[in-house]
């Protein structure tokens, strides 16, 4: 049986890490940072969560969210190509101080790029 990525990868400790990465991108952004609510805590934990779902983890952001819905999660946002590239450009650089396999590294960018280019809106 195969394992998931969130196995992989040593689990929830990992997706908390990449999400703190990703966040100090985030609060210097002077394209992202305006999105977000002041307290960035929340936020982080609810990426966290989703993220470790999505990859085979746990179902708490589904217990805790309901359904991802993440068009519509985000449809408040004016979210431009420039907005998209921010947010890939520091998820990336997130993705790319873990330590992970080649491959789960590539399925990882290719979903995130994926799923920022979906929730453009503009």
């Amino acid at each position: 049986m195969e394992s998931s990525l969130y196995e992989r990868v040593g689990g929830m400790a990992f997706f908390v890490t990449l999400v703190n990465h990703f966040y100090e991108g985030v609060q210097d952004d002077p394209i992202l940072r305006p999105m977000y609510p002041e307290d960035l805590e929340p936020g982080k934990e609810h990426l966290a969560l989703f993220l470790a779902q999505y990859w085979g983890g746990p179902s708490t952001y589904q217990d805790l969210r309901g359904h991802p819905r993440l068009r519509m999660r985000h449809a408040e946002f004016v979210i431009t190509k420039r907005a998209r590239d921010a947010w890939i450009t520091h998820m990336t650089t997130a993705v790319d101080t873990m330590e992970m396999s080649q491959d789960d590294r590539s399925e990882m960018v290719a979903y995130l790029d994926m799923a920022a280019h979906n929730l453009r809106n503009r």
